[in-house]
């Protein structure tokens, strides 16, 4: 149940990630009231990319993991901006950035966490 959902969690999120990227590259600064320094946007990018490649080998464990893990990046984007300390100045972060990166960096965490116990649990063969 919950190795599904994080593929289709990932399915929905990966590309949004890059499509985030790609709109902070293009938009002028002033059309957004998140971040719009192009390292922020590279690394929605790339990190969306590799999500994709997850999503498209069908991995639960690596899927669940990087739910997990980039929900915890976000947790910790939000930490650190309002802490102003890194990444916050060189990702520019703002504070539409710090509520986005704690939603999601929640909905991923839990997500992740549960997809990562059942696929983790489904992978060890069973004791004779």
């Amino acid at each position: 149940m919950w190795t599904r959902r994080n593929w289709v969690v990932l399915a929905i999120f990966a590309p949004v990630l890059i499509l985030t990227g790609i709109g902070g590259l293009t938009l002028p600064a002033s059309a957004s009231p998140m971040s719009n320094a192009a390292p922020y946007d590279w690394f929605h990018i790339a990190f969306g990319a590799l999500g994709v490649g997850l999503v498209l080998a069908k991995a639960p464990v690596p899927i669940a993991a990087f739910n997990l893990g980039f929900g915890a990046i976000d947790l910790w984007q939000a930490v650190a901006g309002v802490a102003k300390i890194f990444p916050a100045q060189t990702f520019e972060l703002r504070p539409a950035d710090h509520v986005v990166h704690v939603v999601v960096g929640a909905i991923l965490v839990a997500v992740g966490a549960l997809g990562w116990r059942e696929a983790r649990a489904a992978a060890v063969p069973s004791a004779p």
